[in-house]
């Protein structure tokens, strides 16, 4: 049950990455060049194949010009709490 949720918020996190490059009219080849990666490692991301870590996460974002959060949730309040999360886990590992 617990792998079926982590499932679920990995899909929609991967399909705010797709749904950002795509707003921002870039192609993956566009957005591997930008944030420092191969292109098969950006579609084997969007696919589902390859799980990024956070580090490559943070480069995807800074390339698409958005911040981390926007990934995570589909609401301004959800964006927010998501934002406000990973401050806290950044400050707690840093």
């Amino acid at each position: 049950m617990i792998e079926e949720e982590y499932q679920k918020q990995l899909d929609f996190i991967l399909a705010r990455l797709k749904e950002e490059r795509q707003k921002a009219n870039m192609s993956q080849i566009e957005l591997s060049f930008a944030a420092g990666l191969s292109q098969n490692q950006v579609n084997c991301i969007e696919a589902g194949r390859n799980i990024p870590n956070l580090y490559t996460l943070i480069k995807l974002c800074d390339a698409l010009k958005i911040r981390p959060e926007i990934l995570f949730s589909s609401t301004n309040e959800e964006r927010e709490n998501a934002r406000n999360e990973i401050i806290t886990l950044v400050k707690k590992y840093v």
